[in-house]
């Protein structure tokens, strides 16, 4: 038996960095996009680059099995040397291999990450195998055996198999955490709102609650219902549509902005954790599986995972690769007490 199953994608990454990357922001009415560019025609020099696995699955997994859950992860990767390098990478994390897919009809999936000089980072994406996962793939006799399933972004026909797996988990009273993605928000609302609402815990960004709602978040709105405007009214309004119920807690992410929550009753709203910002690449893998593997350890307390969640993310944007700056529940305390300051505002 499992505490957890990731179910996703497993890429090898290259990561580079170059100070000749610029941020170009345009804007309109009602609102603002970055673009990272280059010189056209020009040929850039690397400053720094390095190849990392990575993947929401086995991001995931490796920090619930760092964190000391029993983990293991349902992916599909190459018959090659890339996916030699994902099994070292779970075997050294000690997360267990059996449910993992080989194939030689597809390569494993690859990435590039551009990296700006303030950390954030563009994703050159090839998903290779992690397009391709198919129902027959899926252990479900491990699933039905697991305490939580964490179903992470999923891709190109994959995205066609999440219904499945969430009704299986429904079934069988397994906890499942969602992390939405763009592809599976394209397969439209009346098929995701189906899934969303089987889960105990839902995750997204806050381009993707946008796309997936349809609501933006105004620059001309503010919020008028609480003092010091602690959450958008725009978010709000994002967050009641996606919870679908009570029991469901639904966590909106928005970068340096900070995390917001709601579970039916309260809305929560937790501040980016101090950090020196590297790379923010694995951050949201770090704190989505954080805050389920907090969920876990402290019996429901959404106020005290949040922040847990919002540490561990912040050691991860201190390193290079998505998964440097895994840390401990006991860590997690010690960097919580010298900042007791800290703390997550909820609002009723």
């Amino acid at each position: 038996m499992f505490d957890v199953i990731t179910v996703g994608s497993a890429t090898l990454d290259a990561f580079i960095e170059t100070d000749e990357a610029n941020i170009v922001s345009v804007c309109s009415t009602n609102r603002k996009k970055d673009f990272m560019a280059y010189p056209y025609g020009a040929k850039i020099e690397i400053d720094k680059f390095d190849f990392k696995t990575g993947g929401g699955a086995i991001n995931t997994a490796t920090n619930f099995a760092f964190l000391g859950l029993k983990t293991s992860t349902i992916v599909k990767i190459g018959d090659e040397l890339q996916g030699d390098n994902i099994i070292r990478t779970l075997k050294s994390a000690k997360v267990d291999l059996a449910n993992i897919i080989r194939t030689n009809m597809y390569q494993t999936g690859f990435s590039i990450i551009l990296t700006s000089f303030q950390g954030d980072r563009t994703v050159l994406a090839h998903r290779g195998a992690n397009a391709h996962l198919e129902i027959d793939d899926i252990n479900f006799d491990a699933i039905k055996e697991s305490k939580w399933l964490y179903l992470a972004p999923l891709n190109g026909y994959s995205t066609k198999i999440l219904d499945k797996i969430a009704e299986f988990a429904e079934e069988h009273n397994v906890n499942m955490a969602i992390n939405v993605g763009t592809s599976s928000i394209k397969q439209g609302k009346e098929y995701l709102y189906n899934i969303l609402k089987t889960a105990e815990v839902v995750i997204l960004n806050r381009d993707e609650a946008s796309m997936l709602t349809g609501i933006e978040v105004r620059p001309d709105t503010k919020t008028e219902q609480y003092s010091k405007d602690l959450i958008h009214t725009d978010i709000i309004r994002m967050l009641k549509e996606i919870n679908s119920g009570k029991l469901k807690i639904t966590i909106i992410t928005d970068g340096k902005n900070g995390a917001y929550a709601f579970d039916g009753e309260i809305f929560y709203y937790c501040p980016e954790f101090p950090a020196n910002v590297v790379s923010t690449l694995g951050s949201g893998d770090a704190f989505s599986s954080t805050f389920v593997a907090s969920l876990e350890k402290t019996g429901g307390n959404v106020e005290k995972s949040l922040m847990y969640a919002s540490v561990v993310a912040a050691s991860v944007v201190e390193h290079f690769s998505a998964q440097g700056g895994f840390i401990s529940f006991d860590e997690i305390e010690k960097r919580l007490n010298k900042n007791l300051d800290y703390r997550v505002y909820t609002i009723k």
